[in-house]
C-alpha cells in the first residue's frame, strides 16, 4: 500500500484556536460542564418534569421520588449523585475527577435553580422531542467538555466491570429499569413517551460528538490510475490513497484508489473522474467522521 499526498506547500497549516492542554484547555472543559449541565436543568425541568416524562436516569428517578413522595427532584438528584460518584472513585478509580464531581454537583442545583421558570408546552409528544433534544444538547456539551454529570451512568460502569457484561447493556438496562419503573408508577403511555425522549437524546448526543455533515469516501477502479491521481491532487487538491486489489474474476492487480471529500466536492470528484476515464468504477459512500489535514482536528 502506498500513500500519496499533495504538495505541502498547498496546504495551509491552521493554528488551533484553544490549546490540546493546559489551563486553557482546562478552563475551556470547566464552562462547557457548566453550560451543558444548565442546558440538561433547563429541558428537565421545563419539558420532561411537568409532562412526567422519565427518559432514564438519575433525573427520571427523580421524577418518580417526586410522584411518589413530593420530594425536590434536586434533591433526589443531589441525593444518588453523590454516594455514585464516591463508589465510582472507589471501584473505577480516579479517573472520576473533577469534570465528573462538577457535573453531579451543578446539574441538581441548576434544576433547583429553574424549577419555577415556565412550562412551554403540556403535550407529552412535544415535551418527549424537544426535552430530548434539550438533554441531548446538554449531555453532549459536557461530554464535549470530558465530564460527565455521573449518576447511573456510573452504576452502569461499575456493573460492567465486575459481571463482564457490555457497558451498552449495563446502560440500557440502567435506562430501561428506570423507564419501567415509571411505567408503573405514572403511566404505562409516560413511559412509552419517555422512550421517545431517550431515543432522541442519543441521537442528539451522536450530532453533536460527530457532526452533522457527512464527508464522503471513493473508491475508485480504473486503468488511467497515475492521470486520475495527478487530477485529484492538482486539481481537486486533496490527498489518496492507493490500496492493493485483485479483480475476483480475472484475478489480475487492480489497484484501488481511496480519496476523501467533503459533502460539496463530491460533483466535482465524480465529473473529474469522467472527464479521465468514462469507464472507471467508483464507490461513494458517506463517512460520519474524518480527522486530519484538510478535516477537523481532534480536540
Amino acid at each position: 500500500m502506498s500513500q500519496l499526498n499533495p504538495p505541502v506547500a498547498r496546504r495551509r497549516r491552521r493554528k488551533p484556536l484553544i490549546a490540546a492542554s493546559g489551563p486553557v484547555r482546562n478552563a475551556t472543559d470547566i464552562l462547557l460542564i457548566i453550560l451543558g449541565s444548565f442546558i440538561t436543568a433547563l429541558a428537565f425541568n421545563m419539558f420532561l418534569l411537568p409532562n412526567r416524562i422519565a427518559s432514564g436516569g438519575v433525573s427520571g428517578l427523580s421524577i418518580v421520588g417526586e410522584e411518589l413522595f413530593r420530594l425536590e427532584p434536586a434533591y433526589t438528584q443531589w441525593a444518588m449523585n453523590i454516594p455514585l460518584f464516591i463508589a465510582g472513585v472507589l471501584l473505577l478509580g480516579k479517573k472520576y475527577g473533577l469534570r465528573s464531581l462538577l457535573g453531579s454537583i451543578m446539574l441538581p442545583l441548576f434544576v433547583y435553580v429553574t424549577r419555577e421558570w415556565a412550562v412551554p408546552t403540556t403535550n407529552p409528544l412535544l415535551a418527549s422531542l424537544y426535552g430530548g433534544i434539550g438533554v441531548g444538547l446538554g449531555l453532549g456539551t459536557v461530554f464535549r467538555g470530558r465530564g460527565s454529570t455521573g449518576g447511573l451512568a456510573i452504576l452502569a460502569q461499575i456493573i460492567h466491570k465486575y459481571t463482564g457484561f457490555s457497558l451498552s447493556l449495563c446502560v440500557m438496562l440502567m435506562d430501561g429499569t428506570v423507564i419501567t419503573l415509571a411505567g408503573f408508577t405514572l403511566s404505562p403511555e409516560r413511559a412509552l413517551y419517555a422512550l421517545i425522549g431517550l431515543f432522541v437524546t442519543g441521537k442528539v448526543i451522536d450530532a453533536l460528538e460527530m457532526g452533522l455533515s457527512y464527508s464522503k469516501v471513493a473508491y475508485i477502479i480504473s486503468n488511467q490510475k497515475e492521470t486520475i491521481t495527478q487530477a485529484i491532487l492538482q486539481d481537486l487538491d486533496r490527498g489518496l490513497t492507493e490500496l492493493a486489489g485483485r479483480g475476483g474474476y480475472t484475478n489480475e492487480e487492480r489497484p484501488v484508489l481511496m480519496v476523501v471529500v467533503g459533502q460539496n466536492e463530491i460533483t466535482r470528484l465524480k465529473r473529474l473522474v469522467r472527464s479521465v476515464d468514462p469507464e472507471a468504477f467508483v464507490i461513494i459512500s458517506n463517512t460520519r467522521e474524518v480527522l486530519g489535514e484538510g478535516f477537523k482536528k481532534e480536540s
